[in-house]
Formats: structure tokens, C-alpha cells, sequence
């Protein structure tokens, strides 16, 4: 397993982590400042500065991506589905202005919740199936712009609304019926708050293998947490075996960035670069 102590070449940042504090250009800014080799950043942030001004300030200061959060949100009514085509083709075309490595999916629940206006619905099986759907209509187009599609399970309690694909043997059944020749096209974002409880967790992760392991991303779960989704602990600070998670996915050939990526409206409310240095610390020390 890699030594994270010395250093934190390893570490990247998740833009939402800091999104309180400043638009993208200063939380690039404050990143090239900590020396924090990569990000990776939200759509709707680029979107507020702008695709080629995000563009331009990650060239300038040299950071890297692990990756651009996010496509999907994929169940819809059939007459909007043109337009959940549209919109994740931008975001495939956006990932690869920006050098990423891989668009993040974040699916979508049900089609109320995955794009307002559509008809409410409790059939989540057909939510699933909406989503492997748009993920197969997807492939071509991301394909011709080399770049690689990650499926971020949710944990269970975002089913409705943000994830219909809740663990990583669900997202790898859905790469291998689209991807069966592991062609590196399609994988999975690994997000330990959405995962670290599931039983299957390692024999998933071995499954995975370093071809569909395309994406680490780490905080912690709070026991008692305040909200179920702006109440993401600090890696340390809670229940998840960190380390042990991180040997598991070492063993199968990751060696890509550690994102830290938290919600949290404790972190929120910091210096931005009181954040960093407080992620630059875990990172070394529990990570």
C-alpha cells in the first residue's frame, strides 16, 4: 500500500468540499497555493466562471483531474429524454475540455426527482432500467471523445431522489452488460460514504479490478449525523475504515488520486484554507 505520510501527492480535491467559500477560480488558486496536485470539479461551478475561464486556470496553475462531477440523472419522461441526451453529451464534451479523466454519474432516482416536471412515479425498477438505457445511449458519444464514464453508487437513503444504483455490484452489472469486453470505457466511482457499510464491499472492489476502479473518493460517516446529506465527517472523524478500505483497493491496481469529497455544513463554515490544510492532514495521517 502507498505511503501517504511523507507527502500528499496522492490527494485531490473535491470542489463541492469548498464550494461555500469561492467560486472554482479561487478554490483553484487556493489549491495551487497548498501545493494540492489535483481537483476535481462540479458542473454547475465551471458553469458560474465559465467553461474556458476553468479551462484556462487549470492549465495555468497545473493542476490535475480526477475527475468532473457530474452526468447522469438519466430517468425521465420519454419526451425529455432528448434532453437528458443533450445535457450529458455537454457534460462528456465539458470533462474533456478540462482534461479529466473520467465523467462521475450520479444516475438519478426516480424521474420526479431525477428531472422536475416529469410524471411522478414509484416504479424504481423502471428507474434502473432508464438508467442503464441512458448510459448504453451515452457510451458512443463519450467513446468518441475519450473519456471514460464512472457510475457512483449512492448509498440506499438517495434511492428516491439522487440514486437508483446503490451499490457496486449494481453498477458493475450495469458495466458488465454494457461493456463487456472491459474495454475501460465504462466503471465505477468508489465513494467510501456511500459504500463502506455495504458486506459486499471488497469482493466488489476485487471484482472491479483496476480497469473498472476508475474513481476513490473519501471522507467519513458521523455517527450521530446531523443530515443525511450536508453532514459528512472529515476522514477521521467517524466510522470508516479507511485504511483497510484503501488496502483492499490498492491490492486490485488503483493508483489514482484519493478525492477528498465532503458535504458539510461544519467545513462550510471555515477558511478555505483552514479546510485544505485540515484535508492535507488527514490525508497524510489517516487516509
Amino acid at each position: 500500500m502507498r505511503d501517504f505520510s511523507a507527502d500528499h501527492r496522492q490527494l485531490s480535491i473535491n470542489t463541492a468540499t469548498v464550494r461555500r467559500q469561492g467560486d472554482l477560480l479561487a478554490i483553484i488558486e487556493a489549491c495551487a497555493r497548498a501545493e494540492i496536485p489535483a481537483i476535481s470539479p462540479w458542473r454547475d461551478q465551471v458553469a458560474t466562471v465559465g467553461l474556458d475561464r476553468a479551462v484556462k486556470a487549470v492549465r495555468e496553475t497545473g493542476l490535475k483531474l480526477s475527475g468532473y462531477c457530474r452526468g447522469g440523472m438519466f430517468p425521465a419522461d420519454p419526451a425529455r429524454l432528448v434532453e437528458v441526451q443533450d445535457d450529458n453529451r455537454r457534460a462528456v464534451d465539458e470533462a474533456a475540455a478540462l482534461g479529466a479523466p473520467c465523467l462521475v454519474l450520479v444516475v438519478g432516482g426516480l424521474p420526479q426527482f431525477s428531472r422536475p416536471g416529469s410524471a411522478p412515479s414509484k416504479d424504481i425498477g423502471g428507474a434502473r432500467a432508464m438508467v442503464e438505457d441512458g448510459i448504453g445511449a451515452l457510451l458512443d458519444h463519450a467513446a468518441k471523445a475519450g473519456m471514460p464514464l464512472a457510475i457512483e453508487p449512492l448509498h440506499p437513503m438517495y434511492a428516491a431522489d439522487r440514486a437508483c444504483v446503490n451499490t457496486t455490484g449494481q453498477a458493475l452489472d450495469i458495466c458488465d452488460r454494457l461493456d463487456p469486453g472491459r474495454t475501460g470505457r465504462l466503471g465505477v466511482a468508489l465513494d467510501l460514504f456511500h459504500v463502506w457499510w455495504d458486506p459486499e464491499l471488497y469482493a466488489q472492489i476485487a471484482r472491479c479490478g483496476p480497469d473498472r476502479l476508475l474513481a476513490y473518493h473519501v471522507c467519513d460517516w458521523l455517527v450521530p449525523m446531523a443530515d443525511m446529506l450536508n453532514d459528512r465527517g472529515m476522514m477521521g472523524d467517524g466510522v470508516i475504515d479507511l485504511k483497510g478500505i484503501r488496502a483492499q483497493v490498492e491490492a486490485v491496481g488503483y493508483r489514482g488520486f484519493s478525492e477528498v469529497e465532503i458535504f458539510s455544513e461544519r467545513w462550510w463554515s471555515l477558511p478555505m484554507e483552514e479546510v485544505l490544510s485540515t484535508c492535507i492532514a488527514r490525508h497524510r495521517a489517516v487516509v
